[in-house]
């Protein structure tokens, strides 16, 4: 039984979570939310950050400084394309982006999509879990484990699949701590 490789797309499966999780704008600069940004840079779809400094400078304010000014315009309008829910503000130099203070509605529906989220993560946990066991079950059939062996493959794999559940609810509930609080 290979267990590396569920423990592997379970960690993955939760890499993914967390960066769903970093680009959900919390009220809270973070960097993160432009990851999905591209810019169209000579033609070529470019991350943001390959062509210009990202900095926080306060808490609510993302500054972001081309290191060739002639793409200025270019970066607004990814970001607007990119719909991430703040207007660029563009001084000719820099571009910056404010963020405003949550109310407590819109705190409410951040919550819900992060635990939509976090559901999501868990049942695709649980989906490898699945497959893990059905692994475990035609290798029984095959003659190649023993029952015990099987059902010790079904207890390690759900042992796993509860860790690995546990770690979603910690980051999760980080997650809208942080949300809530600000």
């Amino acid at each position: 039984m290979e267990y590396d490789k569920i423990e592997e797309k379970m960690q993955k499966t939760i890499s993914v979570f967390e960066e769903s999780l970093a680009e959900i704008r919390a009220g809270r600069a973070n960097p993160a939310i432009l990851n999905k940004v591209k810019v169209n840079y000579y033609g070529v779809e470019t991350p943001i950050s390959q062509v210009a400094g990202i900095s926080v400078p306060e808490a609510r304010l993302i500054v972001i400084q081309p290191w060739d000014l002639s793409i200025l315009k270019e970066i607004e309008k990814a970001i607007l394309v990119a719909d991430i829910g703040i207007n660029p503000n563009n001084d000719g130099k820099v571009i910056r982006l404010a963020f405003p203070e949550l109310n407590e509605q819109r705190r409410k529906e951040i919550v819900k999509e992060i635990k939509k989220i976090a559901e999501d993560t868990k049942v695709s946990i649980r989906s490898i879990r699945r497959e893990g066991i059905d692994e475990a079950k035609k290798l029984q059939k095959e003659s190649l484990i023993t029952e015990d062996e099987l059902k010790m493959a079904e207890d390690k794999i759900q042992k796993m699949t509860d860790k690995k559940v546990e770690e979603i609810d910690v980051k999760l509930g980080a997650k809208e701590k942080e949300v809530m609080s600000i």
